[in-house]
């Protein structure tokens, strides 16, 4: 199946996939599927934590939750009960660099999912009442994140390597920057950092080319930001490989989660597809790679042990994660090193490289088989400006990668004497 050709050329490329800039800078990418009667919306725009101040960290990723709590047309409740009426959703989330937007109707209700989304973004009231609950929801969440072992190693782990630094800082922010932030301060968010420039949608589905841009253009085209400011650079973060351990007390924990890693190629670098096929032997494919079968299947130290890169615009990371019993942290990090040494010490297996071939091969077609899927993909082509052939063009990618650039990029970013570690539990 791998080899067919047909296969690829029938996956989204740029002959399926239309793409359209507005006038006032909104980016429209669409991909028709007849197959089912629904339509998918996905998109962000150029507003994220990194306009957040920092006594007030927090402050994009509110704002986000609270557009729907009620518009200069519509309350609350009202918005929710058309779009349940209607069987469709919406939602928005904020990260670093964007205000992410994903929603999901039938194609009749197209019309009123646009209308939902326009009135959202453009015309929000933050009523003061939904604001309250709002706020002591989102705290709620903090407090539970307090006593997850996971999310504090993880947050830690992102500090220290990104000291000073917009990656290095939480989106949700902490209790007491929540606490500080008063309407006026989302009035302002709003005012300054909403904004159609940039702006990205896709709509995959059910609707042709045309009248999905001709929905877009009645609800959108219109919307102009005179005072909107742009996001600033995100600062380079130099590749320098140094030590950190640090353990997180959390008390009555039966459970000690551990994260170990280092910086990683960033999602534009050519080192990125290297990295994941390594990945993906180091701590992915099969019970999780050869971490997996070290840590966990050969010594029977983790309940779970993997691998990630995490990728972004200007930097990523290379992780390794465990969760174990609390008396076996240092033993499973030993292991852990060991694995990484001998992964930096010489090529990768002819079998472990066939098949993570074939396996990140395999695993596209089956990612984009729904309308959300499909969306997904394009939003990461766009945003990271992968081109609109990408997935007809990734086996090439992987198939022309050796197992001596594996070697060579795992060299750059992973050295077992060096490595940021991070543990939480009791």
């Amino acid at each position: 199946m791998m080899n067919n050709q047909n296969l690829w050329n029938h996956l989204p490329g740029e002959d399926t996939i239309n793409r359209v800039v507005l006038p006032n800078g909104i980016i429209v990418l669409t991909k028709s599927d007849f197959n089912s009667p629904s339509v998918v919306i996905s998109g962000y725009l150029n507003s994220g934590s990194i306009h957040d101040p920092e006594e007030k960290l927090g402050l994009s990723l509110f704002t986000s939750y609270a557009l729907m709590r009620g518009s200069v047309f519509h309350r609350y409740r009202r918005i929710y009960n058309d779009l349940e009426t209607a069987g469709a959703t919406l939602g928005f989330s904020s990260s670093i660099q964007s205000t992410s937007f994903g929603g999901k109707s039938l194609v009749e209700d197209l019309p009123l999912l646009l209308k939902t989304l326009s009135e959202a973004m453009r015309w929000p009231i933050f009523p003061p009442v939904q604001l309250k609950i709002l706020l002591s929801q989102i705290i709620t969440g903090l407090q539970i994140r307090e006593q997850d072992t996971t999310e504090r190693a993880s947050l830690k782990f992102d500090e220290v390597l990104f000291p000073n630094h917009p990656y290095g800082r939480s989106e949700e922010g902490s209790i007491e920057t929540l606490r500080r932030i008063k309407r006026s301060d989302l009035v302002k968010f709003h005012q300054q950092f909403y904004g159609p420039s940039g702006m990205v949608i896709t709509i995959v589905g059910a609707i042709e080319h045309q009248k999905a841009v001709d929905l877009v253009h009645s609800t959108l085209g219109d919307w102009e930001n005179p005072i909107w400011v742009p996001p600033p650079t995100i600062p380079e973060v130099p590749n320098k490989k140094f030590s950190y351990r640090e353990h997180i007390s959390i008390p009555g924990k039966i459970q000690t989660d551990i994260i170990m890693g280092s910086y990683g190629p960033q999602r534009t670098s050519k080192e990125f597809l290297v990295a994941s096929l390594g990945n993906n032997i180091l701590g992915q494919f099969g019970m999780m790679g050869r971490i997996g079968e070290a840590v966990r299947e050969k010594s029977g130290l983790a309940y779970y042990a993997s691998t990630a890169l995490n990728a972004w615009q200007s930097a990523g990371t290379w992780e390794i994660t465990a969760g174990v019993n609390p008396n076996n942290i240092e033993k499973t990090i030993e292991i852990i090193q060991k694995e990484v040494f001998r992964f930096v010490s010489e090529p990768v297996s002819d079998q472990e490289f066939a098949d993570s071939k074939s396996n990140l091969i395999g695993l596209v077609p089956l990612s984009i088989e729904s309308n959300t899927g499909v969306a997904n993909a394009i939003i990461r082509m766009e945003r990271y400006k992968l081109g609109l052939n990408y997935l007809r063009e990734y086996p090439g990618m992987i198939s022309g990668i050796s197992q001596e650039q594996i070697l060579k990029v795992s060299q750059k970013y992973l050295d077992p004497n060096h490595l940021v570690i991070i543990s939480a539990g009791t």
